[in-house]
This record gives C-alpha cells, sequence and structure tokens, in this order.
C-alpha cells in the first residue's frame, strides 16, 4: 500500500467513506428500490469484495491507532476499543453471510462502522497499554474485544427484530423487512451470537480474576468496572437460562439482550469515556 494512503487521516476517511457508500447502495437496492413480493438477496459477489476492502482498510486504521511507533509500543484507548469492537462485529458478519441471512444488519452496522473509523481522528487516546508484552494480557484482551464484538451484532440484531415485529403486527413491511427470514430463524440466530458471545466473555472474566496479578500486575481490583461486567454476566446468564428452561423469545429475550449489552459497554468503554473524553485523562 502506497506511503501516503497510510498517512492519517487517509485510511480512516477511506474506510468511513467505503462503509458509507456500502450502506447507501443497501438503503438503495435493499430498501427503497425493492419489490415487495420478491425475496431480499443476499450478497452479491462485487458487494463482498467491496465490504472486504473497506474491513482490509478499517484493519489498517486500527494498526496506526494501536501502534502509532511500531510495536514497540501499544495505545488503546476509548476510540480504539469501539473502532476494534466495530471491525470485529463487521467481519463476522461478512464471514457469517456465507453461511445466514443477515440482511439488514448492513442498514444498522455499516454506518456506526463509518463511525467508529473515525473516532480515533475524533478522540486520539493517550492511553498506553502497560502489559501488551503479556501473553496472557493479550489472550484476555482479544477475548474480551470478540466478546463485545459478537454482543454488539446481537444487540443490532435484536434492534432490527423488534423493528421487524412491531411493523408485522403493524401491517407496514418495508421491501427490506417483508424479505427478512422468519423471526423464529432470526430468534435462533441471535441466541447462538449470544451463546458464543457468553463463553468468551466468560473465559475473560475467568483469565482476568485467574490471572490478574500476571496480566495487571496486582489483583482484580473491584471498581465499576469489575461491577458492570459481572452484572453484564449474570444478565445473560439469567436470559439463557430463562431461554432453556422458561422458553423465553420475542420481546422479553430482546429486552434482555439490550440491557446486557448496554451494561457490557458501560463496563470499559463506558469507563474509558469518562476518562479520556469528559476528564481529559488518559486512564
Amino acid at each position: 500500500m502506497p506511503t501516503i494512503l497510510l498517512h492519517p487521516p487517509v485510511p480512516h476517511l477511506l474506510a468511513a467513506a467505503l462503509y458509507l457508500g456500502l450502506a447507501f447502495h443497501f438503503w438503495r437496492t435493499r430498501w427503497r428500490g425493492a419489490v415487495l413480493d420478491q425475496p431480499v438477496k443476499g450478497l452479491a459477489g462485487w458487494e463482498r469484495a467491496w465490504l472486504f476492502i473497506a474491513l482490509v482498510i478499517h484493519g489498517v486504521t486500527l494498526g496506526i491507532e494501536v501502534h502509532p511507533t511500531g510495536f514497540e509500543s501499544t495505545r488503546f484507548g476509548f476510540a480504539a476499543a469501539l473502532s476494534l469492537m466495530m471491525w470485529l462485529a463487521v467481519a463476522f458478519y461478512w464471514f457469517e453471510s456465507f453461511y445466514a441471512r443477515m440482511e439488514g444488519l448492513q442498514m444498522l452496522g455499516l454506518p456506526l462502522a463509518a463511525l467508529c473509523t473515525l473516532l480515533p481522528l475524533l478522540i486520539p487516546s493517550q492511553h498506553i497499554l502497560a502489559n501488551a508484552g503479556s501473553l496472557a494480557f493479550r489472550i484476555h484482551l482479544l477475548m474480551a474485544m470478540l466478546a463485545y464484538s459478537l454482543f454488539t451484532l446481537a444487540a443490532l440484531h435484536a434492534v432490527l427484530m423488534a423493528i421487524a415485529e412491531k411493523r408485522l403486527h403493524r401491517g407496514r413491511m418495508t421491501p427490506l423487512f417483508a424479505g427478512l427470514p422468519p423471526l423464529l430463524t432470526m430468534e435462533n440466530l441471535l441466541f447462538r451470537l449470544i451463546h458464543i458471545a457468553f463463553l468468551l466473555l466468560t473465559l475473560t472474566l475467568a483469565s482476568g480474576i485467574l490471572f490478574s496479578e500476571q496480566i495487571f500486575g496486582k489483583a482484580l481490583p473491584f471498581n465499576h468496572k469489575t461491577v458492570f461486567a459481572l452484572s453484564s454476566w449474570i444478565i445473560f446468564a439469567w436470559l439463557l437460562a430463562g431461554r432453556h428452561f422458561r422458553g423465553w423469545r420475542g420481546r422479553i429475550a430482546l429486552r434482555w439482550t439490550l440491557a446486557g449489552f448496554v451494561t457490557l459497554l458501560l463496563a470499559y468503554v463506558g469507563s474509558r469515556f469518562v476518562l479520556e473524553v469528559l476528564l481529559g485523562r488518559p486512564g
């Protein structure tokens, strides 16, 4: 890749433009331009390629943000966390779209991905990770970000399902929502996402508790981040138990999904937002 393309803000703007351009294309062809009695098609080959290129360039922006002076130092704050979460979420969507119909998530996820790609430019972080060289810490951070990204997809999926259900009951189905899979199929996909994300969140919390001395250089602190993370774990555990033992579905499942996601978001991203944006501290 030419050097000029690696210089901020070029890759950030290019990735955001590709995400927004593809979102506009999906809105024009899947939402506004679709015909109500025709099924909504999956991703075409060139659309997959377009999204893949956007992901690659977005990945470059993450490399620039996280390793601004090379791999000897690692900078990771509020903006980078959100950007990485959305990159992983869109990458999972791209991969999963080969095997399952996930139409509709483009209209919600791609504009958010564009915004998160630009966040490191708007809110540069000065937070240097002190434990970046530790393998245990890297595994812990990777599992956490994977859990965040899958819960992000689950939350977007829950929002899409809530809109589709409301439109179905009111008899106001647009071509996009009329072409979605049945709500039961979407619900099964939602819980598949939640099961995988919950497993990753469990491993993240377990590694933080068991190896906190090695990862963080001190015992696991009982602070707001720990409280929010554990609260989110309890919410999703309760949701999965309710699904398994009481057959929870529909609105109750969607509400618990969104409640758990918001709580989890407050655990890391919310605390970093307060420190870096509101208080102006590196954290």
